[in-house]
């Protein structure tokens, strides 16, 4: 089973990265919830593979500097 969520985490951050995409996005695309993607990202993938961890954090935080305006 954790081979299965270590792929997902995997996957996801490939998915953000490559699309410029958010968690919202990714949940929707992998049909997991946006908590699922979360801590998939900050959790797991971190143990994984530190230097995707490093490249989705940063992402992510480029992500949320960027809506929040719309808040």
């Amino acid at each position: 089973m954790h081979t299965d969520m270590e792929a997902r985490a995997c996957d996801l951050a490939e998915y953000l990265l490559a699309n410029n995409a958010t968690v919202r996005a990714a949940a929707k695309q992998f049909g997991v919830s946006k908590s699922t993607v979360h801590k998939d990202l900050t959790e797991r993938l971190e143990k994984i593979d530190p230097a995707l961890y490093q490249q989705v954090r940063q992402l992510l935080g480029l992500v949320a500097v960027a809506y929040t305006h719309l808040r």
